[in-house]
């Protein structure tokens, strides 16, 4: 059972679901009321944050629009179930027409750049969320052509079948969709990543879904010779990189963070991310999706050094002027300094 959020909470705004669609038999989309304020404006491809109390445990997760500013549409948000995900599953059984969520404002880095390049998309499961708001919106305002390889386990979980069937249909000369179903093929492949890839000379690459998916498609176009700058990512999750986070922070004595006019100094405890020290030390220290991906705690270390986990919000001039994303940085020195913007 649910507990609603009943009080006013800084940063998040009360929308009505309008309508609950079910995309598949473990995926439905949710249509909010257009919110009157116009903190609400986003771009293709970017995702907001939900707050809600589930058994009594509040929990905030980030889900991508798949609806398309560019055709005046309500918002909406695509939920897939994740075997283990609290939210994720609540939304799925429950959420109904009516209800009353917290949503924060949209947020996220993964949009459309302001070249007229083809756009080459690689979506796994649920990540073809943003890839179809940002498809959308491109094949409606612009003339570029685009490409999609989407892979699923299964054709019955599929999401949004018949609206790409439609979009393929009404965009023949400009746009083509490549599925790929792991039952009848196994799982995606580097050769079959690389070979759909290099079928245009020039393009913008997209990637989101589950980590696997990522990690194989990611390394196959850089060994196809893809450029950093036009390769865009979306992470869901957390990639394990680090082979020892908590001693790479065993000798911080201390860490001192500046946010909101105030700085304070606390002891550190080993293991903990800079912004689990930031709350622990008492402070309102900004943060969304946790997993390194939005950028909403982004810091600037100006003493000692830090370690990033995970980071696909910060470009490589950010990081080296001591940016970093909180929720995925452990402190590397024996003392920190931290300043929020």
């Amino acid at each position: 059972m649910s507990d609603p959020v009943t009080t006013p909470v800084e940063g998040f705004t009360p929308l009505r679901v309008k309508h609950v669609v079910r995309e598949t038999p473990d995926a439905v989309s949710l249509v909010f009321d257009r919110p009157a304020i116009s903190d609400f404006g986003y771009l293709p491809g970017q995702f907001v944050t939900l707050l809600v109390h589930v058994d009594g445990r509040e929990h905030r997760r980030c889900y991508s629009m798949s609806s398309s500013p560019a055709l005046d549409e309500d918002l909406r948000i695509t939920v897939k179930r994740d075997r283990d995900g609290v939210v994720s599953n609540w939304l799925n059984s429950t959420a109904a027409a009516g209800d009353q969520l917290h949503v924060a404002p949209p947020q996220g880095r993964f949009v459309l750049g302001d070249q007229d390049r083809e756009l080459v998309a690689f979506a796994g499961g649920s990540g073809i969320t943003p890839v179809y708001s940002l498809l959308r919106s491109a094949l409606e305002t612009t003339d570029r052509a685009s490409r999609l390889f989407y892979a699923n386990r299964s054709r019955s979980s599929i999401i949004f079948a018949d609206s790409l069937t439609d979009l393929e249909q009404r965009h023949r000369t400009r746009f083509h969709v490549r599925h790929h179903v792991d039952d009848d093929h196994g799982l995606v492949t580097a050769a079959q990543v690389e070979a759909f890839a290099t079928e245009t000379a020039d393009a913008d690459f997209y990637v989101c879904g589950p980590a696997p998916f990522m990690d194989t498609v990611e390394k196959a176009l850089i060994s196809a010779g893809v450029a950093g700058d036009r390769l865009r990512l979306e992470r869901f999750t957390v990639s394990s990189t680090v082979d020892s986070p908590t001693a790479a922070a065993s000798l911080t004595e201390e860490v001192t963070i500046e946010l909101d006019r105030r700085t304070v100094t606390v002891p550190y405890r080993s293991g903990n991310t800079l912004l689990q020290t930031a709350r622990m030390a008492g402070l309102r220290a900004p943060s969304s999706c946790e997993t390194g991906s939005c950028g909403t705690c982004i810091a600037r270390v100006t003493e000692g050094s830090a370690q990033i986990l995970n980071n696909d919000a910060l470009d490589d001039d950010e990081i080296a002027d001591g940016w970093v994303v909180t929720c995925q940085s452990l402190p590397t020195s024996r003392t920190i300094r931290v300043v929020y913007d």
